[in-house]
């Protein structure tokens, strides 16, 4: 089997130096001995000259995986074998740009990946195989995402001959689009945590954006001596549902320590353990650290 070439996203500004760079899968290509001329990057996958080209290259089979363009169907008519997509959930669950953050986000026990052929309409086409996997409650969105589109591609390699024979597409199961949900991208805005929440629903949004946005908390530095407040945004790394709300001592504004965690109150009455910050422009610290560092002063949840 040759790979004919490799569509990815154009360059774009990374790092901190803001250089353009090539997409990571561009530079994996690069790194791996893949000829530049083979590596595409259109702004757009319905670009005539693009299109032009890669019906010059007549692939038999076109695989994508998290590559955020709509499809035209002047692309999916070109492989003589359809084109497939890597989607990490159990579809028709959580189709669109954000499924295995939305899963997280939602709390769910169960999620997984999916083979599925390419069709116009948003990750609706039919599924030529799936893996499912139960969800620890601590794993975040990178290491799953990470770990479902590793068991994705071993699909894909399993479920190839059947794709090129052409029995894939008699036994690809349609999708029951009734029970369909969507999974849109993340937007920013959606980084503060709302400690007027219950825990649950904090933790699993810090997991799931983890990475990319992140979530964020605004603090109050109080100072009894001197009667000086500061305001702190606090990136959250890693939390946990507190098990036991004794520690808030009916105390719903202010944030305490226990055996390296800053506990949080929240709503309904539950609590959620912070067990790693980040101050702006400094490097991730566990709570003991952050809390030493405060010598005393009080922390109020804003």
């Amino acid at each position: 089997m040759t790979v004919a070439g490799i569509v990815t996203q154009p360059p774009a500004r990374r790092d901190r130096g803001r250089k353009v760079l090539p997409s990571p899968v561009a530079q994996y290509a690069l790194e791996k001995g893949l000829p530049s001329d083979l590596i595409f990057s259109p702004e757009k996958a319905g670009d005539e000259a693009f299109l032009s080209t890669l019906r010059d290259l007549q692939p038999e089979l076109c695989v994508t995986a998290a590559y955020g363009n709509i499809l035209p169907t002047k692309f999916l008519n070109i492989p003589l074998h359809g084109t497939v997509n890597i989607h990490p959930s159990l579809l028709p669950l959580y189709r669109g740009a954000a499924p295995v953050q939305r899963a997280l986000q939602d709390g769910v026990e169960e999620t997984g990946v999916s083979l599925a052929f390419t069709v116009r309409k948003l990750d609706a086409g039919a599924v030529i195989a799936s893996k499912s996997f139960q969800v620890d409650d601590q794993i975040k969105a990178p290491e799953l995402l990470s770990l479902l589109f590793s068991e994705g591609s071993k699909l894909l390699i399993r479920e190839l001959p059947s794709i090129f024979d052409g029995s894939a597409k008699s036994k690809a199961v349609p999708q029951d689009d009734s029970k369909a949900t969507l999974a849109p991208k993340i937007a920013p805005g959606e980084a503060w945590l709302s400690f007027d929440q219950e825990a649950s629903i904090l933790h699993n949004k810090v997991r799931a954006f983890a990475g990319w946005p992140g979530t964020r908390a605004k603090v109050l530095v109080l100072d009894d001596k001197s009667g000086q407040q500061n305001e702190l945004e606090l990136k959250i790394i890693t939390t946990r549902i507190c098990q036991s709300t004794e520690v808030l001592n009916g105390e719903q504004d202010y944030v305490t320590f226990k055996k390296g965690s800053l506990v949080f109150p929240c709503g309904g009455g539950t609590a959620l353990e912070v067990l790693e910050v980040q101050l702006p422009g400094k490097k991730a610290i566990d709570a003991t650290p952050f809390w030493n560092g405060l010598r005393g002063q009080k922390l109020k949840k804003l």
